[in-house]
């Protein structure tokens, strides 16, 4: 599938309510990147699989802790996922269909891996977007976030807002907006930044340009985006359409710290392209 297709389906999706997004075939879509044939609907099958075995497990009695005990002793513990500590940074962590035949990934795709299985279920659970690590709570539970990275261990706020600082260090500045709920654009959105940042890492620039069109389908007045998708297409010999972008870029941000190397940087493309 190319990745003209993929923004056009997200597009198509965003069309509707953002609380009707199918998060994870949209995260489907993102694998196909890489797995060109990958059989969407088959993997869905699978998370579908996974919740019928979760449902028999649960009891008659239904209650937010005791719903969460019994997913993630089955997907921790009997299934083994895990936190991908040795190579964080592999796009793969991020891909669904990944995450599913390895067992491991990062912090998101476990999340959504978690809540994808609990929705089949009816265990209503939201994505947590904390800055650096991401979380997971019971809709119905207000002071309780699961971290699907480190086994599904419970933390508190407190143990939160600790862990934020211990990755962030203490002199980061806790805001109580970081325990909030992500609407599922944004978690796309966080999403295909990771694997943007992971194809950057790996100057794997036409992956990048691919994932940051996804990114701009999910948030069209996104500059930095827009100056990152400029940047990429000079790095690839795309100098007129980085133009566009780095001009778009400075038009939307003009007080931007980084706008004034910006504009030299536009002064130089202009020359070169003799568009003065």
């Amino acid at each position: 599938m190319q990745s003209r297709n993929v923004t056009a389906d997200l597009t198509s999706m965003l069309e509707g309510d953002d609380q009707d997004i199918n998060l994870a075939r949209a995260a489907l879509l993102f694998s196909t990147i890489e797995h060109p044939d990958l059989n969407i609907d088959g993997e869905l099958s699978a998370l579908d699989c996974m919740g019928k075995i979760v449902l028999k497990k649960l009891g008659s009695h239904r209650e937010p802790m005791a719903d969460m005990n019994v997913l993630s002793e089955y997907i921790f513990d009997e299934l083994g996922f895990h936190g991908d500590q040795t190579d964080y940074y592999n796009p793969e962590n991020s891909f669904l269909n990944i995450v599913l035949s390895t067992r491991k990934g990062i912090p998101i795709s476990l999340a959504l891996l978690y809540i994808e299985v609990g929705s089949r279920v009816g265990i209503p659970l939201l994505g947590i977007g904390m800055p650096g690590h991401f979380l997971v709570k019971h809709e119905y539970e207000d002071d309780v976030f699961v971290d699907p990275f480190y086994g599904g261990i419970l933390l508190s706020k407190q143990e939160c807002i600790a862990r934020f600082h211990d990755m962030s260090g203490e002199n980061a500045v806790w805001q109580d907006n970081y325990l909030l709920p992500v609407t599922k654009t944004q978690f796309l959105t966080r999403i295909v930044r990771n694997l943007k940042f992971s194809y950057l890492r790996s100057q794997d620039h036409f992956n990048a340009l691919k994932v940051i069109d996804w990114t701009l389908a999910l948030k069209p007045r996104s500059s930095q985006d827009l100056r990152d998708r400029g940047l990429v297409k000079l790095r690839i010999g795309q100098a007129a359409e980085a133009l566009d972008d780095l001009r778009h870029y400075v038009e939307m941000s003009p007080t931007s710290p980084d706008a004034p190397a910006v504009r030299r940087l536009l002064g130089r493309l202009k020359r070169r392209l003799g568009k003065e």
